[in-house]
């Protein structure tokens, strides 16, 4: 065949998948443009935030006891801070249980020595499956703290024996690097006191906390990064959970609660096997399980967020770090679309089935591919002749127009809304990062989604390191 008559062969091949690539474009952005739209209907109907202190006397007596479970490896930097914060929470009746998942540097050589711990025995439910333990510790001065140590076994492993061996009806899940603001845990209980029959899950916020300066473990001080890539994540953190969360929750179709900060009732969480061992994505997987079991037995249920109960984390401020954690949040997401894979545009799962699936299919398993096949092979199509200036021009001002709109709605929702930014040069510096990210960043975060699509297909399970600077702090 002459290169005249394979031609036109190229160009209607060129033709389909430039469509493909713009529909799935098209698709992501109806996708977010209804989240917004959602987010900031939620956002408007909901009653003015209550001061933390109407908080307390409105349901202080009748707050239900609850467990903080915090999986730790190798958290060193930053983990006493973090069992301070915990400790300092204004709620009535809680227990911090920090499981030490054989960490390999000082978590907990530090703990013992910042708290006094010393060896104790206590009858525990062996009711989930997690790797052997190896103790439990308490502190003399306090009976709110306990510190399991155990083989490592991974977080959902670490997950699942804290839950073993907490006692309260609900519990709390929370990152070892992460600091709670003092009325987080009332705010989040709030679900579970107004609608405790339905309520088995409720999420809250979670914001970055590099450079801001930690005192006593509390954030004494706001402030953005100085790094460019933890000052991304700001924007991105605020559009994955005001805008995403905050709409999904709106119509009971929230599948993500996030392992960094969620609060779920007990009995329904033993009920279908706590957290899956090995799991990539453990917080995604035991709300999509959560889902189908509730459904499945026809029992009334809600799974919120709220975005008032704020959790303080460290981001990756490199390159190497924040890629590695994207590939495997990739690798999480895909691992559990096809492990609940007959959920997928399923009626029997009703809107879970329908919407919350296919805007993972949308979102997590096509769109990383889709655009990065538009990245290389529209300019290509178009080097070659096969492609219209025009066509090219198109989509890169999808790409690009809606990134910046939706970034910049986001933005603004949270300011209009929340109003965490107290400093107008704040809102300036964030406002550029909602637009600069999308020449650049975006397109390198998709090059890692697209990484974890490899591993995943490799089976490649690695975690990798996630290093950590530790927060910035002054003397509590």
């Amino acid at each position: 065949m002459t290169l005249q008559e394979f031609q036109p062969l190229l160009s209607d091949a060129a033709f389909v998948v430039a469509w493909v690539v713009v529909g799935s474009g098209l698709a992501q952005t109806l996708v977010y443009l209804f989240q917004l739209v959602v987010a900031g209907y939620a956002l408007s109907r909901r009653p003015p935030v209550a001061r933390s202190a109407l908080l307390w006397h409105r349901y202080g007596e009748v707050a239900p006891p609850i467990a903080l479970i915090v999986p730790a490896y190798n958290e060193q930097l930053n983990i006493v801070e973090s069992v301070h914060s915990m400790l300092s929470l204004e709620y009535p009746n809680f227990e911090v249980i920090i499981v030490n998942d054989g960490s390999k540097d000082e978590t907990l050589r530090r703990l013992i020595e910042a708290f006094e711990l010393v060896p104790v025995n206590r009858p525990w439910e062996d009711s989930l499956p997690h790797a052997p333990l190896r103790g439990l510790y308490a502190s003399p001065s306090t009976d709110r703290l306990l510190v399991v140590d155990k083989e490592n076994g991974g977080k959902a492993d670490a997950q699942n024996l804290g839950i073993n061996v907490s006692r309260a009806p609900i519990f709390c899940v929370i990152d070892g690097d992460s600091i709670l603001e003092p009325d987080a845990l009332i705010r989040a209980a709030q679900p579970f006191i107004d609608d405790p029959e339905r309520t088995v899950a409720v999420g809250g916020t979670i914001r970055i906390a590099n450079n801001s300066v930690v005192s006593g473990g509390r954030i004494e001080e706001v402030r953005l990064p100085t790094q460019i890539l933890p000052l991304f994540q700001v924007v991105e953190y605020l559009r994955a959970f005001l805008m995403a969360r905050l709409a999904w929750s709106r119509i009971n179709t929230l599948m993500l609660v996030s392992g960094a900060f969620g609060v779920f009732r007990r009995r329904e969480v033993i009920a279908v096997g706590g957290f899956t061992k090995g799991s990539m994505g453990e917080d995604l997987d035991l709300i999509i399980k959560l889902h189908r079991h509730l459904i499945t037995v026809r029992q009334p249920y809600r799974i919120q967020f709220i975005p008032e109960p704020v959790c303080w984390t460290e981001a990756p401020s490199t390159l190497a770090v924040l890629g590695r954690q994207r590939s495997r949040w990739q690798r999480g997401a895909l691992e559990v679309f096809f492990r609940y894979g007959h959920m997928f545009l399923n009626p029997r799962y009703g809107r879970v089935g329908i919407f919350g699936y296919g805007h993972m299919f949308i979102v997590d398993v096509m769109g990383p591919i889709m655009e990065v096949l538009g990245y290389i092979l529209m300019p290509l199509f178009w080097a070659l002749g096969v492609l219209d200036l025009d066509f090219l021009l198109a989509f890169t001002a999808l790409v690009f127009t809606y990134g910046i709109f939706v970034s910049v709605g986001s933005l603004v929702l949270a300011e209009a809304e929340l109003k965490r930014f107290p400093r107008a040069r704040d809102l300036l510096v964030l406002f550029a990062a909602a637009v600069l990210e999308n020449f650049g960043y975006r397109q390198l975060n998709n090059l890692w989604r697209v990484k974890g699509y490899w591993q995943y297909l490799r089976s490649d399970n690695s975690w990798g390191e996630m290093t950590r600077t530790g927060f910035r702090s002054t003397p509590g």
